[in-house]
């Protein structure tokens, strides 16, 4: 197995184990409904994006124009590398300019929470908003893992 194929790997690992693992425990905190263990969890989640994401996106588009490049791969055309690449884009553009948003919102709502001593219904709408578009944002990279496994289209 190739360095970049292991740095790609550790990448995809972050990624995806960052996004699905986030979720989880942002959907355990809202079932307790407690507003501090939202407020954490909410905060958690934004930072295990800086920690977590951001390195694997940075290991995997590093990684996979250089094994593309080496390898002669065309970028041109309908393969599982184009479309997985436009998956890609769509993927990170939504995280950037949607979820991102709404995680300082969910952040600042929360807090708000917090004083109130009760869930606020800004706080469930950002969320709700946040699922929607994070299920969307997260099966996204499921689709190019599977993509990338089999290289079939």
């Amino acid at each position: 197995m190739s360095y970049w194929l292991v740095i790609h790997i550790i990448g995809v690992v972050l990624l995806v184990g960052n996004i699905v693992t986030a979720a989880f425990w942002k959907v355990r905190a809202d079932l307790q409904n407690n507003p501090v263990v939202i407020h954490s969890a909410v905060k958690n989640v934004m930072l295990a994006d800086y920690v977590f994401t951001l390195p694997g996106i940075a290991l995997i588009t590093v990684s996979g124009i250089i094994m593309a490049v080496r390898s002669g791969m065309p970028m041109s055309g309908l393969s599982w590398l184009t479309v997985s690449l436009i998956l890609f884009a769509i993927s990170g553009i939504l995280w950037l300019a949607v979820l991102i948003p709404l995680q300082r919102s969910m952040i600042r709502h929360s807090a708000h929470s917090v004083e109130q001593k009760a869930v606020t219904e800004g706080y469930r709408r950002a969320s709700r908003y946040w699922a929607v578009f994070g299920i969307v944002s997260t099966l996204l990279p499921v689709v190019i893992l599977y993509l990338m496994i089999t290289r079939t289209l």
